[in-house]
């Protein structure tokens, strides 16, 4: 427990009541497996209750402890031990990314700037650390304030912790299909980090677009697009836009940007006024607001 490093950790032989565990009273979130709100009836904290089973929470919240803190990553607030599940406690949120782009449709190159760049910025502090989130996407970051200016990246569980911060090759094939980088779908070791900026090149093209860069019902389909790493890019989009998404989608890991080579595009550094001219430019153009793909395909696409 002390490479997890929380502000307070409890041991309880069981729960004091239903619902109830130490302080806390827990209560389930319909839309989230697993996760639950918490309340804090000693303080009123309004907390958000990850439940592991004994035998793997250790492992599950162990890339909490090897991260230096960070605003754009969460942090674990609390645990509680019971007979056969820990309870993991962090900061309440406002929602997850994947949820508000799918009720937005798209957002406009400003807000969208803002937002990327904290995503990127979780994504190089991990990448710093020797971490690598291999399953990244939108549904793995939160807003962290209700104007849904904040955001973090809320979900650690499935994360590698690099033996050897200079070696990032990987085997595993997990992830989610509609993220998934054209080397995975290969049986060749592949770079995490570079699999890493593939992902955030389609959370990117999400979040302007309004679906996925890559997306077909049958997954052979799907696959087989994301192989060919060809996708369209609207014409409402600036130039900058369309020069950073592809320079992460690129077919070829070495082509791709670092996460350092990201946070330095210049699309991040545009004066306000030219994304908010880009975003008239899109909206002007009924083919650059495309048909959200992304309700009908959630069950495929996580």
């Amino acid at each position: 427990l002390s490479s997890t490093s929380p502000e307070r950790t409890h041991s309880l032989a069981r729960c004091l009541a239903d619902g109830a565990i130490g302080a806390f009273l827990i209560l389930p979130l319909a839309d989230r497996d697993s996760v639950h709100s918490a309340l804090n009836t000693d303080t009123g904290d309004e907390l958000l209750c990850k439940v592991f089973d004994m035998g793997a929470y250790q492992e599950k919240i162990r890339p909490y402890g090897v991260l230096p803190p960070h605003r754009n990553v969460a942090s674990i607030r609390d645990i509680i031990l019971g007979e056969r599940k820990a309870y993991v406690f962090l900061d309440k949120d406002f929602g997850d990314m994947h949820t508000f782009i799918k009720s937005c449709r798209r957002l406009d190159e400003e807000r969208a700037c803002g937002l990327f760049r904290q995503v990127a910025r979780a994504v190089a502090h991990c990448h710093q650390a020797g971490v690598v989130l291999g399953d990244l996407k939108l549904r793995k970051f939160v807003f962290a304030d209700e104007k849904r200016t904040q955001v973090r990246l809320e979900t650690l569980e499935d994360c590698r912790i690099l033996e050897d911060p200079g070696n990032d090759a990987m085997t595993d094939t997990h992830g989610c299909p509609a993220y998934v980088s054209p080397e995975i779908l290969s049986s060749a070791p592949y770079s995490g980090k570079m699999a890493d900026m593939w992902s955030l090149g389609v959370m990117l093209y999400t979040m302007l677009v309004g679906r996925y860069p890559f997306h077909d019902p049958d997954p052979a389909a799907l696959f087989s697009k994301i192989r060919r790493g060809q996708c369209c890019l609207p014409e409402g989009l600036s130039p900058k836009a369309k020069c950073l998404l592809q320079s992460l989608l690129r077919k070829e890991p070495c082509e791709r940007l670092t996460v350092a080579e990201l946070l330095a595009h210049p699309w991040f550094r545009q004066p306000a006024q030219e994304l908010q001219l880009a975003d008239q430019e899109a909206s002007s153009g009924e083919q650059t607001v495309p048909s959200c793909d992304m309700e009908e395909e959630d069950d495929l696409f996580c």
